[in-house]
């Protein structure tokens, strides 16, 4: 059964993540990126297979090297994604801030006056 792979699910690991990284800035062989990791070359072949899976990063052939660089734009999902998110908390955010900046009503006021605060608490 073959297994389908998304953008999501390869940014769910933590260290696919920092292969993303290490490739964002710099076009590596398998091996350097290998050594950047305290898990063996295996471990990483496979994150970088269900990297490529994903249309996150690209294998080239130069000679007897495979060469991975990024392919950021499937980024995109994941930022409309948490864009819709974004909207959300802005929006709450925005509706607390108005309302500790508002001048204390009256019902506000009474309701804090209601409250008793022990002044000792006893213990057994």
């Amino acid at each position: 059964m073959e297994t389908r792979r998304d953008v999501f699910q390869a940014i769910a690991d933590p260290t696919r993540r920092e292969i993303i990284g290490l490739l964002a800035h710099h076009r590596l062989n398998l091996n350097a990126i290998a050594e950047r990791f305290d898990v063996t070359r295996q471990a990483v072949s496979l994150h970088v297979k269900i990297l490529a899976e994903c249309g996150l990063i690209v294998i080239s052939q130069k000679g007897r090297e495979r060469i991975c660089e990024t392919r950021l734009e499937k980024l995109s999902e994941v930022n409309e994604w948490i864009g819709q998110y974004r909207v959300f908390w802005a929006k709450k955010l925005h509706t607390l801030k108005i309302f500790v900046e508002q001048e204390p009503s009256e019902g506000r006021v009474r309701a804090k006056k209601n409250i008793s605060i022990p002044k000792k608490i006893k213990r057994k």
